[in-house]
C-alpha cells in the first residue's frame, strides 16, 4: 500500500489548477470559483486555506475554507467546504486528518471557531465537531456544525 501525503496548497501551489479541477468534478461548482479562492490563499490575501491528501501524487481527498458555504447565516464564518474523499479511499481516516489539519492551521492563525454545513449526522462528531443550529441554504435546510 502506498503512503498518503497531506499538504496545504500553499506548500505546493503548482497543484492549484488540478486541485480546482478535482473539486469542480466532485461538487459541480465552477472551476473558476475554486481558482479565485485558491489564488487568494496562495498570494497570502486570506488565511482561508485549501488542503489536499495525495496518494502517489494523485488527489484522493480535499477540503477548503471559505467565508460562507452558500447559507443564510453570514455571521457564522469561516466555513469548511467541499470535504471529499475518493470512494475507493474511504475508511482510511483521510477526511478526519484533513479536518484536523484545517482546524489546527486556522487555530494557529488565531481563527476559531470554524463552521461547516452538512446533511450528515454522526460523521463530524467523531472529529470534535458539535451540532450548532439549522440554517437555510439553496437546498432548503442544512445542519451547521462548529469546532471550537
Amino acid at each position: 500500500m502506498s503512503g498518503l501525503t497531506y499538504i496545504a496548497l500553499r506548500e505546493r501551489p503548482e497543484r492549484m489548477k488540478d486541485a480546482a479541477e478535482w473539486f469542480h468534478c466532485k461538487w459541480g461548482v465552477p472551476e473558476e470559483a475554486y481558482l479565485d479562492c485558491m489564488q487568494e490563499y496562495i498570494r497570502g490575501e486570506t488565511e482561508y486555506g485549501w488542503y489536499l491528501c495525495l496518494e502517489d501524487e494523485r488527489i484522493v481527498g480535499g477540503l477548503g475554507v471559505i467565508r460562507n458555504d452558500f447559507h443564510a447565516r453570514k455571521d457564522l464564518a469561516p466555513n469548511l467546504c467541499a470535504v471529499y474523499t475518493e470512494e475507493v479511499c474511504r475508511g482510511r481516516g483521510i477526511a478526519g486528518r484533513l479536518l484536523d489539519m484545517a482546524v489546527e492551521d486556522l487555530r494557529s492563525r488565531g481563527i476559531s471557531p470554524v463552521y461547516l454545513i452538512t446533511d450528515h449526522t454522526g460523521f463530524y462528531e467523531r472529529y470534535g465537531w458539535e451540532f450548532y443550529c439549522m440554517t437555510e441554504n439553496e437546498d432548503g435546510q442544512s445542519r451547521v456544525y462548529i469546532h471550537r
